[in-house]
C-alpha cells in the first residue's frame, strides 16, 4: 500500500511540474522571454527527472520486475529517456546556450502528459505473462525504448533543419546573447549614420543568416550523433530480442508486425547513416531520410499496438515490448 501511495505522490509531482512547465513555455513564447522563467524551466526539468526516476524505482521494487509491463510504463520510461538526452545536451551545449532544449523539453513534456492523462486506465502494475518472465526483459525492452527516444529526438532535429532551410523568412529563435549582440550592433550603426539604411538591412540579414547557419549546423551535428547512438541501442535491442524470442518461441525471427516494423526502422536509419558517409548526401538528403524514420518509429512503437495481432499481441495497450 505504501508503494502505491509513493507512486501517486511522485507521479502527481511530476505531472504538476510538467503542467507548470507548459505554461512557462507558452508565456516565454507568446508573451515575453524572461530570464527567471528560463531558470525555473531548468529546475523544473530536474525535478521532473527525479520524480520519474523515483516512480520507476518504486514500481520496480513493488512489482518485482522491470516497470515495462504496459504501455503506460513504457511511455513513462520513454519520457525518462528524453530527460536523459535533454540533460546531456544541456551540459554539452554550455547550459545557457542550449537552443536544442526548444525541441527536447517539449518532447519530454508531451510524452509525460500523454502517459499521465491519456493512459490513466493502465496505471496499475500487472503480472507478467509467462513469455515475459525472463532476464532478457530488462535488456531488450530498455534498449528498444532508449533507441526510440534517441532516434525520435535525432529525427526531430533533422525535421527542424528541414523547416528552417525550406521555409522562407522563418524567425530563428536566437539565444539572449545573440539578440543582445544584434541589437547592440544595429543600435550603434544607426547612431553612426542614419543615412545608411540599405547597409543596415543588408548587415542585419547577413548576421541573421550567419546565426541561422550556425543553428542548422548544430542541428545537423547533434542529429547525426544522437541517431548514431539510437541506432546502436536499436541494434542491441533487436539482437537481444531475437535471442529472447528463440528461448520463448523456439525461433529467432517470426516476421510478425512488431518485428517487421522494427526491421524497417533499422533499415531506414541504416540508410541514414550510410548517406552521412557521402558528403553529397549530408545535410538535406540525410535529414529527409531521418524525417521518414520519425514516422516509422511511431508506427513501430505505437501504431502496431493498435492492431493487437501477431506474437506481440499482448503489447496492444496492455503489455508493451
Amino acid at each position: 500500500m505504501i508503494f502505491l501511495i509513493l507512486e501517486h505522490i511522485f507521479i502527481h509531482i511530476s505531472f504538476s511540474t510538467i503542467c507548470i512547465l507548459i505554461m512557462i513555455h507558452l508565456m516565454n513564447l507568446l508573451v515575453y522571454e524572461i530570464d527567471a522563467l528560463d531558470n525555473s524551466v531548468d529546475k523544473g526539468m530536474v525535478a521532473t527527472f527525479f520524480s520519474i526516476t523515483s516512480f520507476l524505482v518504486i514500481r520496480w521494487i513493488s512489482s518485482e520486475h522491470f516497470p515495462l509491463s504496459n504501455l503506460y510504463e513504457s511511455f513513462m520510461f520513454l519520457s525518462w529517456s528524453f530527460l536523459i538526452i535533454h540533460g546531456i545536451l544541456y551540459f554539452k551545449n554550455q547550459k545557457k546556450n542550449n537552443d536544442l532544449s526548444a525541441i527536447t523539453a517539449p518532447s519530454t513534456i508531451l510524452t509525460q502528459a500523454f502517459a499521465t492523462s491519456g493512459l490513466s486506465e493502465m496505471h496499475p502494475s500487472e503480472i507478467l505473462v509467462p513469455a515475459l518472465q525472463s532476464q532478457w526483459l530488462l535488456m531488450h525492452v530498455s534498449m528498444m525504448l532508449l533507441s526510440y527516444a534517441a532516434l525520435l529526438l535525432g529525427s526531430l532535429f533533422s525535421i527542424a533543419l528541414l523547416v528552417i532551410t525550406f521555409r522562407k523568412n522563418i524567425p530563428i529563435l536566437f539565444n539572449k546573447d545573440n539578440n543582445f549582440l544584434i541589437k547592440s550592433f544595429f543600435s550603434s550603426t544607426i547612431h553612426f549614420n542614419d543615412q545608411k539604411n540599405t547597409f543596415q538591412t543588408t548587415a542585419f540579414l547577413s548576421l541573421k543568416n550567419y546565426y541561422e547557419y550556425q543553428f542548422t549546423q548544430k542541428l545537423d551535428y547533434w542529429s547525426y550523433r544522437i541517431i548514431s547512438l539510437g541506432f546502436l541501442f536499436l541494434t542491441t535491442g533487436i539482437l537481444s530480442g531475437a535471442v529472447w524470442a528463440n528461448e520463448a518461441w523456439g525461433s529467432y525471427w517470426n516476421w510478425d508486425p512488431k518485428e517487421t516494423w522494427a526491421f524497417i526502422t533499422w533499415t531506414i536509419y541504416a540508410i541514414y547513416l550510410h548517406t552521412r558517409k557521402n558528403q553529397n548526401f549530408q545535410g538535406i538528403p540525410s535529414a529527409i531520410v531521418a524525417s521518414i524514420g520519425f514516422l516509422i518509429i511511431w508506427i513501430c512503437y505505437f501504431g502496431v499496438n493498435l492492431l493487437g495481432i501477431g506474437l506481440h499481441s499482448y503489447g496492444s495497450f496492455s503489455i508493451s515490448i
